[in-house]
């Protein structure tokens, strides 16, 4: 996949400057849509509830927290669909999945149901895409922005680097919509890969 920095450098924005410059956009997202990537296999979400459970090791618990967020979401993708675009994303798996992933891809099933467009992009799909680097996390919103997304070392939300180059903005939405079209419906993934796995271990019993 070609670099976002090809076209030039982008505006780092710290972690504050850039939700506020990301909610300034989202819903304007239009008819091109959001579009995700999503890439490395563990994040660290403090604050959220479930993963909060999920990290303390008591699974039914933030599995239980999901659900209850059945209603918020319904509302919030209808909301999304009454400003006229859809979310997409791809979502990075390799196997065996991190216990961050086994919990993530509970989530996105429920967001999917409620109308999130997500596909799964395997080993052999990833390796096709990462024959120069190693995939950025990206978020493209209509044809206004994009960002390549930080993390620090432990997987927190650092902020992100903007681009507003138009034609970088429509090569990188079009290299995700390449993706997203060879990816697998992660209801179809979630049933054969997620759903029978037993419950991660606690974060003090991971090696």
């Amino acid at each position: 996949m070609r670099s976002p920095q090809a076209d030039g450098p982008g505006r780092r924005l710290a972690l504050d400057d850039y939700m506020e410059d990301f909610d300034r956009y989202f819903w304007r997202s239009g008819p091109e849509g959001f579009w995700k990537l999503e890439r490395r296999q563990s994040f660290q979400e403090p604050g959220v509830e479930s993963w909060e459970a999920f990290h303390r090791g008591d699974w039914e618990e933030s599995l239980a927290l999901l659900e209850g967020q059945r209603g918020h979401y319904e509302e919030y993708f209808g909301r999304i669909a009454g400003h006229g675009f859809t979310v997409h994303r791809v979502r990075c798996v390799e196997e065996p999945l991190s216990p961050y992933l086994q919990w993530e891809l509970h989530l996105l099933h429920l967001k999917a149901q409620c109308g999130e467009d997500t596909r799964v992009l395997g080993r052999d799909g990833i390796r096709r895409y990462e024959e120069r680097r190693t995939l950025p996390e990206l978020v493209v919103l209509g044809p206004w922005v994009m960002y390549e997304v930080l993390y620090d070392d432990e997987g927190k939300l650092a902020g992100g680097v903007r681009f507003d180059d138009p034609r970088a903005v429509s090569e990188c939405r079009q290299a995700i919509q390449e993706m997203h079209r060879s990816g697998e419906p992660l209801a179809d993934f979630f049933s054969g890969h997620v759903a029978p796995l037993p419950p991660p271990k606690p974060a003090e019993e991971r090696i």
